[in-house]
């Protein structure tokens, strides 16, 4: 996986819908499983997960009808991201550079990946859509928050502990390839929106902040304090400094979450495991192939019988 075991843990607790988490849990889901945790049931994507020998891990729980299948959000996954990292590379320039089903070679159709279409519905879905009570303390803080990681999740809580209430500034993309170049961002800003607005620790998200925190910004919001981590912060156009304003204010405060993670660290994961993933991949879409066909061939025997 790219993220370790206690970083992943960590990951899911963060999420606002989730209530808790079962380490450790075995990745055929039994029915033993869902009753020593109260579960009803069990809820997994339109997507297919299968064990080495090619066997549904969810075959115990659907056959108990305690199954539930909800559509994968189109155009975002796993398998789609680590392909954009890749291309980060030397190759970077060269459509379909990597074998990981990113693209238009991919022929399984839970490895490749659909274009991902934001619509105003899905960030209401994603939005708490609570304002402030007039006595909060509100805190702001803006970045990227390129391919959301556990450095980004221990941030925001830290940030979040300053006061009542969390606003999250994103970047527009080309603002980020502006202070961080190369090929980044890696996912765009309607997907970081979703990202961000998916963390229990934040209240609402600005999409397309100014990258330089302004006076306007402060009062419309009511902020009471503008906090930054303990990466670079890059001059704005013109050599200024983008919390000039807040610090003029006296209400910047630089933090840190004691996590020194970063997206390039993350990137840098992926660079390094490259071949492992490609054939990782390559093997994942062999499998979902041979079963997706099986199942055409069990719907068509199906409506001719």
């Amino acid at each position: 996986p790219v993220f370790t075991q206690e970083e992943r843990y960590k990951m899911v607790r963060g999420i606002k819908w989730v209530d808790e988490v079962v380490e450790d849990a075995p990745y055929v889901t039994t029915l033993e499983t869902l009753d020593k945790y109260d579960c009803d049931f069990c809820v997994h994507g339109d997507d297919i997960t299968l064990t080495a020998d090619g066997v549904d891990t969810y075959h115990l729980v659907k056959k108990a009808r305690r199954y539930k299948e909800v559509s994968r959000t189109a155009g975002v996954s796993t398998t789609d991201l680590v392909g954009r990292m890749l291309l980060l590379t030397k190759n970077h320039f060269k459509q379909g550079s990597s074998q990981l089903g990113q693209d238009h070679t991919a022929r399984s159709p839970w490895t490749g990946c659909s274009q991902f279409l934001p619509t105003t519905q899905k960030i209401i879905q994603f939005s708490d859509g609570k304002p402030p009570k007039p006595t909060d303390r509100i805190v702001y803080v803006a970045g990227a928050f390129d391919l959301f990681h556990v450095g980004h999740l221990d941030f925001l809580e830290k940030a979040r502990s300053y006061g009542d209430y969390l606003i999250v500034g994103l970047h527009t993309d080309p603002v980020v390839n502006q202070y961080k170049g190369g090929n980044y961002p890696i996912m765009n800003l309607h997907e970081r929106v979703l990202s961000v607005l998916a963390c229990k620790y934040v209240n609402e998200v600005v999409i397309g902040a100014p990258y330089s925190v302004t006076a306007d910004l402060m009062e419309h919001f009511n902020v009471g304090l503008v906090c930054h981590g303990q990466t670079h912060i890059a001059l704005d156009v013109g050599n200024i400094d983008p919390y000039a304003i807040p610090k003029q204010m006296g209400k910047f405060m630089l933090i840190d979450s004691g996590n020194t993670i970063t997206t390039e660290d993350i990137v840098d994961r992926i660079i390094r495991h490259r071949l492992e993933f490609e054939t990782r991949n390559q093997k994942k879409e062999k499998k979902e192939i041979e079963v997706y066909e099986a199942m055409q061939k069990v719907k068509l025997a199906q409506k001719s019988g």
